[in-house]
């Protein structure tokens, strides 16, 4: 054995550079879609009901009337990060940021099949994940909370999610997934754990103030106003009719093809065109 010490750790703390992100988010991306169905099936029940807390969390900042508008929707969105911060730190597979694996399929290391198997897993996982989540809220009575003010305030947001027509829907989907895809993306830079929630508190507080449309969080507020209004958990006057099973999917079905064109066509897409194209060569040279 020699006795000269070993050198000291190298520390780098500097953030992955925008082409590093590239070559992370793909590599990331192949192991993703190559997942077996039950490793993907239970990671993305995690991650519905952790995008579902961000919810909770978010529903109790709502429920407060003396709150501004903007201090609502602003702190209202800060909180809501916690449901990324535990997909992306925690290790979790949902749908959204999934629409990324389209940079691994554009450079022909994922097949087209591969990559639609994996988004129809994780969808299906993650809307699991949100109604278990639904049921211990049910259950737990936390929307008494605040005389009743968390309930009213799950019934009015689902409304408001649901009034909308599907071209707005779909627009507003396309919205939310470039910042939730924007926030991935940010978040693969960092190095610590610091740094990736830093990097997601941002985009995702924008999206949410902002009032775009999230399909795995829509996955929660939606049953669970439903269920609010199956049991009779409604104020009186309160307009329901909105609050169906068709009302439901007339949200998910258009919110979730609009996730898929922010996601994968407006950041996936783009961002591998950029650096594929302008940089891919050099820097594949660099390494």
């Amino acid at each position: 054995m020699s006795d000269e010490a070993s050198p000291p750790p190298i520390f780098n703390l500097q953030a992955y550079s925008p082409a590093e992100i590239k070559e992370a988010v793909e590599k990331v991306g192949v192991k993703k879609a190559n997942l077996p169905f039950l490793v993907s099936f239970m990671l993305a029940i995690v991650a519905g009901g952790g995008v579902g807390f961000g919810a909770v969390y978010y529903t109790i900042v709502a429920s407060d009337p003396e709150l501004s508008f903007a201090t609502t929707r602003v702190l209202g969105g800060l909180v809501f990060s916690l449901g990324l911060v535990l997909v992306m730190v925690g290790g979790a597979e949902l749908f959204t940021g999934n629409n990324l694996i389209v940079m691994a399929w554009a450079s022909g290391r994922v097949s087209t099949g591969t990559m639609l198997r994996n988004w129809t897993i994780v969808w299906f996982g993650n809307l699991l994940g949100s109604l278990g989540l639904i049921v211990l809220i049910y259950f737990s009575h936390h929307l008494d909370m605040n005389d009743g003010r968390i309930g009213v305030s799950i019934l009015n947001t689902a409304a408001g999610k649901i009034r909308p027509d599907m071209v707005t829907l779909f627009f507003k989907g396309i919205l939310c997934n470039v910042l939730v895809c924007a926030a991935v993306w940010l978040a693969y830079a960092g190095r610590t754990v610091t740094d990736k929630v830093v990097a997601v508190i941002l985009p995702v507080s924008a999206f949410i103030a902002a009032g775009f449309e999230h399909c795995v969080a829509n996955m929660y507020f939606l049953p669970l106003a439903w269920l609010l209004v199956q049991t009779g958990h409604v104020p009186a006057n309160f307009d329901v009719s909105p609050i169906t099973v068709s009302g439901i999917l007339h949200n998910l079905v258009p919110v979730t093809l609009g996730n898929i064109v922010g996601g994968a066509g407006l950041v996936g897409a783009v961002y591998w065109a950029i650096y594929r194209a302008a940089f891919g060569a050099s820097y594949r040279a660099e390494k």
